[in-house]
């Protein structure tokens, strides 16, 4: 899994840039044969740089399978809630489980960004240009979109969803109509799936922290599901894998 396998660490941004992005990160997977690596859905975007490229990777509804290298190195930033939507000019619905070129966005600038970082000598250097890269562009785009990230918190509330729909339209003062809009545009889908993405990052945060120590039927419960079932339906729709296949993927993934 993503975030699991290999080499991977985050650091959160410099005080200028955390207006838009809530981490930034770097992954290097390790030598040997291959391996599929699995990114979990989390309603997030992340801007990316790999082989020399500046990737775009939109919000995911089922667990994405990109084709790494062993060996292979990516940096990455992470876009806070609501913020990519200025940064890419467009609704985050045209985005839904694709992975696009920064460059087919923004024209030559993104070609020009990607070559000075891979002008950088080693993997150090190559993050650092990559950070100066984001700050130099940051200038030029508002920060997150307040509505927009306070819909994402009120989302991953563990609430029934008629309190947490009462309690986002009351919050934010807009129709259902326009809450809907609001999280097409800066999500990708309407608020239904990204609670259902967001309860399961809760499980997948509570699995990974007690990998072996708790029940599922304990950690569904914990996460917001119904029982320990509703949690099997989900992990299978949203992974494509039973929660106990999950808990054993990431046991052999943290023994790496």
């Amino acid at each position: 899994m993503a975030g699991v396998t290999g080499c991977y660490r985050e650091a959160p941004p410099d005080l200028a840039l955390r207006g838009h992005f809530s981490c930034l990160w770097s992954s290097t997977l390790p030598p040997g044969p291959a391996r599929a690596v699995a990114v979990l859905p989390d309603g997030c975007v992340d801007v990316l740089w790999r082989d020399g490229a500046l990737r775009v990777v939109g919000p995911d509804v089922t667990a994405a399978h990109p084709d790494l290298a062993p060996g292979a190195h990516v940096l990455g930033a992470r876009f806070r809630a609501g913020a990519a939507r200025a940064w890419l000019g467009l609704p985050l619905s045209e985005l839904v489980g694709r992975a696009v070129a920064l460059e087919d966005l923004w024209g030559r600038a993104a070609a020009d960004m990607a070559a000075r970082v891979q002008e950088a000598r080693d993997p150090l250097g190559q993050a650092r240009a990559f950070h100066q890269e984001l700050l130099a562009a940051s200038r030029r785009v508002a920060p997150a979109e307040a509505r927009a990230a306070e819909l994402f918190r009120l989302c991953g509330l563990p609430v029934e969803d008629g309190a947490r729909a009462l309690a986002i339209r009351k919050r934010l003062d807009l129709s259902e109509r326009s809450v809907r809009r609001l999280c097409h545009d800066h999500f990708g889908y309407g608020t239904k799936t990204l609670e259902r993405i967001l309860r399961f990052q809760r499980f997948f945060a509570r699995l990974r922290g007690l990998p072996g120590a708790a029940s599922l039927a304990v950690l569904a419960a914990e996460a917001g599901y119904a029982d320990q079932a509703h949690l099997g339906r989900e992990v299978q729709a949203l992974c494509g894998i039973t929660p106990a296949c999950l808990r054993q993927q990431l046991r052999a993934d943290q023994a790496l």
